[in-house]
């Protein structure tokens, strides 16, 4: 019988928050509406079939998923909110990649009004990122500040992050939660989220308090990390009451927000009808659609229902083709090894040609 080990799965959970706790300075953030995330899956059990494992290396939080922060390299970029980006010329023409003209059209929103908060924050993100004009964390630092004295909560998160790493200014923990506050307070969602992050390494209880609902602002307004980070609380009982149905519905909306670990969670809850009807064959659509995207946990577990034709057909060059990926990124499995170990030549030749491109096109 095949089921997932739900001690396990909280005590990997908790690790991955622990994480991204104390590594806040290597956190992707999104500063204007970018969005940042931890990104990793659960430990698996001595013995059951199947559980997930993702190490909390800080530098690998994201598994190769690159999302748009100031601080990301090539990253696209933060995408700066405005209501009606058609009738804004200068927000329009930097959501359509046009940076040089949008630093053009900034520039004469600020001449015209010198307490244009939002072409402020725009020239910011422009410095901040070097789009349109070479890259200088100082003037977007400058930028970011007076756009912030005019109370804009985008400029203020930026002005938080920068802050904490020390960029365009002197490194300043206790600055940059201070402006992370400060937005929060007015509902800036990554101000939120990385807030949450600070409170959660707190051993005080309001901070407890504080991070939940922090990370519920965050989550709300559909930021998967946030979302991801909620369903770990529920399915802990840390800081809410435990609730396996309420972490399900917050995996499951981190899932389909891209969130590669929740992804994994999710189809933990389906396999197991935890918090969710007992659903196999849409268990192992997440699982596969992980997989494909490279997370070595989920090639390991579709492997095995491919094994066992759980939620998907019996196919056991499926099975090897999975264990192989995975392995080729360390995750290994006796079992699985053992269990492929009497296919053909040409079997044990087409897993392997299938491993190898899975392996290749994985992002």
């Amino acid at each position: 019988m095949i089921f997932f080990d739900e001690r396990t799965v909280a005590r990997g959970s908790k690790a991955r928050l622990q994480a991204g706790a104390r590594s806040l300075s290597t956190l992707t953030a999104f500063a204007i509406l970018g969005i940042g995330a931890l990104h990793a899956a659960p430990n698996p059990p001595a013995a059951k079939v199947p559980a997930a494992q993702t190490p909390a290396k800080p530098n690998q939080l994201d598994l190769k998923r690159e999302l748009p922060s100031p601080y990301s390299p090539n990253a696209e970029g933060a995408k700066p909110a405005a209501a009606n980006p058609n009738a804004d010329v200068a927000y329009g023409a930097y959501q359509r990649g046009r940076y040089v003209t949008a630093f053009r059209e900034a520039t004469r929103r600020i001449e015209a009004n010198p307490k244009d908060a939002a072409a402020m924050t725009l020239l910011g993100e422009l410095y901040n990122q070097g789009l349109g004009v070479k890259q200088d964390p100082k003037r977007a630092h400058e930028w970011y500040r007076l756009a912030a004295l005019q109370n804009d909560a985008n400029a203020m998160a930026s002005l938080g992050m920068m802050a904490m790493d020390g960029r365009g200014q002197p490194k300043d923990e206790k600055a940059g939660r201070a402006w992370l506050e400060q937005a929060a307070r007015k509902g800036q969602p990554s101000a939120s989220y990385n807030l949450a992050l600070i409170q959660l390494a707190s051993d005080k209880p309001a901070d407890l308090a504080a991070a939940v609902a922090n990370f519920r602002t965050a989550a709300e307004a559909e930021v998967p990390a946030a979302q991801y980070a909620l369903g770990v609380l529920y399915l802990q009982g840390k800081g809410v009451p435990k609730d396996t149905t309420q972490a399900a519905q917050w995996f499951r909306r981190a899932a389909d927000n891209g969130d590669l670990g929740a992804e994994v969670e999710f189809a933990i809850r389906l396999f197991n009808g935890d918090g969710v009807p007992k659903d196999e064959a849409r268990a192992a659509r997440y699982f596969l659609h992980a997989a494909q995207r490279g997370n070595a946990i989920a090639q390991n577990r579709i492997a095995k229902l491919f094994l066992f034709g759980r939620g998907v057909p019996k196919n056991l060059v499926e099975a090897a083709a999975w264990n192989l990926a995975a392995a080729s990124q360390g995750r290994s499995d006796a079992g699985l090894d053992q269990a492929t170990a009497g296919l053909t030549p040409d079997e044990r030749k087409r897993a392997e040609l299938l491993a190898a491109d899975r392996t290749s096109l994985s992002p």
